[in-house]
């Protein structure tokens, strides 16, 4: 059984068959084939939330691949407005409709009713920015570095400090990795949430020196060496920061820091991070990352996440020695993030067959992909009390589905990302595939969401380009919608005995009539509930099919 046949497998199916499928010698050379719907889609579906017609004619209508990945790759030069108390009473005197970010500090209680609101909040907001993206990758990004880098807010408490974590997490999200790096290390929500304001010269606490080189930079691959002395050296270099609640920034405490010299191991090179005194043992820390961005490893570590992330889960030797080491050579050259990211999305290895439809859509691509492609309709973000109890339906979707933005279940992150041999074969299980298929059975009926969130099945077919001929409209649905071949049968059975109400199969005109009903007279309730009908059950049975968990 080749992969193709493996991808039209129901997901419960597919963890009984071997799955250990030959790959290609594809590199990073640059993709010289045709960019067409199949191609268009695949990168938009990879770099965005899922794709809707209004973003595939966009691409189309740029033309070429180099200009679409350009404007892919386009950060956002500002920040989306903040989240605000649409919860009520706020015991710092927050008014409703008005933002809590810079709230005054205040002390949880046992029962800290603020501190879930405000959490609760936090997410919707979250939620409804992926919602409202525009056509860059920059929300996908943030999401990636909030996977790599994860804090918890159940941990962190203070919500305060996890929007401004969110917000460093965008502000470096497509900029340099050494800079992010840096900027977590002394985030006020990082050093709450792995004890780095703890940190001290008499008892220095090595938790988030221990991940800064396990999980942030060096990772545990079979050529990271650094020894347990390097992740004390790398503590003692960390001791000194502290969290000023008041004004929600952190500090360095030189009367706190650890000025002794600290030295590293033979797979650093036998550095010596120089202890300093007073202010200036803040600049310990860029020696320290000098010495852990001077690495191979680092560079790779952080390509391969990029790939597991955006391509495929399996590195096997062509992969690694075709694609991960050129884009580590790319991206240790300044740690800039765009340049490894462009010759990915350029790549002729990203546009090769086998790495298209063979990610299972995580939970939140599933969620907000579904509203996303569907256009369905939230209310605007000034009516907030309604838009962020909609948002929060989807945000509450995801995270039944195993996927709870903010609170990933590790500091490891979510495990499809890293657990082998499943890896995202993770997010698919007895629970959360009937998940699944509800949310999106409530969207197409309306039925059981709030704010009366619905896919509009008729003005999504209103954007293929022939919604009249049935053979054209299922065609543009499964091109845009799934990203896997389906069988003859399968578009007979759609067309036949979905959009022709089991007519005669040659009778084609039974759909083209009554769509010319429908549009030559909207208001006809009738001719309207013909079409209607028939496109939600036409939606509806291809979003519960396994293809449809595909991108």
């Amino acid at each position: 059984m080749d992969r193709r046949q493996f991808l039209t497998l129901s997901p419960a199916r597919r963890k009984t068959v071997n799955t250990s499928f030959g790959r290609t010698d594809s590199g990073i050379n640059p993709y010289t084939g045709p960019f067409d719907t199949a191609q268009a889609v695949h990168l938009l579906k990879r770099a965005l939330f899922g794709a809707s017609p209004a973003d595939l004619n966009w691409a189309k209508g740029l033309g070429a691949m180099d200009q679409v990945v350009d404007a892919l790759l386009t950060p956002l030069a500002t920040m989306p407005t903040p989240p605000v108390n649409n919860y009520g009473d706020d015991a710092t005197g927050i008014a409703p409709g008005q933002t809590w970010v810079n709230a005054p500090a205040y002390v949880p209680t046992d029962n800290d009713t603020l501190g879930q609101n405000r959490q609760r909040s936090y997410k919707a907001w979250w939620t409804g920015v992926m919602l409202n993206q525009t056509r860059s990758i920059h929300e996908k990004m943030v999401l990636f570095w909030h996977n790599h880098f994860v804090t918890e807010t159940q941990t962190v408490t203070d919500l305060r400090l996890v929007y401004k974590y969110n917000a460093t997490l965008r502000q470096h999200a497509l900029g340099n990795f050494k800079a992010l790096t840096k900027a977590v290390t002394k985030d006020p929500a990082m050093l709450v949430y792995l004890n780095g304001n703890l940190n001290g010269k008499t008892a220095a606490d090595e938790n988030y020196a221990r991940e800064l080189q396990e999980l942030f930079t060096i990772g545990k691959g079979p050529d990271s060496h650094y020894t347990e002395d390097d992740v004390r050296a790398a503590a003692r270099v960390l001791t000194g920061y502290r969290v000023n609640l008041d004004t929600v920034t952190s500090y360095f405490d030189s009367t706190q820091h650890d000025f002794t010299n600290k030295q590293f191991s033979d797979f650093y090179g036998a550095k010596t991070v120089t202890g300093k005194t007073g202010p200036a043992g803040e600049s310990e820390l860029d020696d320290l990352l000098d010495i852990i961005f001077s690495t191979a490893e680092c560079a790779k570590f952080i390509v391969r996440k990029l790939y597991r992330f955006f391509v495929y889960y399996k590195i096997d030797d062509a992969v690694e020695q075709n694609v991960i080491a050129p884009l580590a050579d790319i991206f240790r050259t300044d740690y800039e993030i765009l340049p490894v990211l462009s010759a990915l999305f350029r790549s002729e290895h990203f546009y090769d067959p086998l790495n298209m439809s063979c990610l299972i859509k995580s939970p939140v691509d599933f969620c907000i992909g579904l509203c996303r492609e569907f256009n369905v309709q939230f209310p605007p973000a000034s009516d907030y009390m309604n838009a962020y109890e909609a948002w929060d339906y989807i945000r509450d979707s995801a995270g039944k589905m195993l996927q709870n933005i903010g609170d990933p279940p590790l500091v490891a992150g979510w495990a499809a990302y890293y657990q082998e041999p499943m890896f995202h074969e993770l997010w698919i299980n007895t629970d959360t595939l009937p998940k699944r298929n509800m949310l999106s059975d409530y969207l197409v009926t309306g039925q059981g969401t709030p704010q009366n969130l619905k896919i509009d099945v008729l003005a999504f077919a209103d954007q293929l380009s022939d919604p009249a001929n049935p053979v054209t409209l299922v065609k543009d649905s499964l091109d845009l919608l799934y990203r896997v071949d389906v069988s003859d049968s399968l578009r007979d059975f759609l067309k036949n005995s979905i959009l022709l109400s089991g007519q005669n199969p040659n009778s084609d005109y039974y759909w083209t009539d009554a769509w010319s009903a429908y549009k030559g007279n909207p208001g006809d309730a009738a001719a309207r509930t013909v079409v209607e009908s028939r496109l939600k059950a036409l939606y509806k049975f291809i979003m519960d099919l396994s293809e449809y968990q595909l991108s």
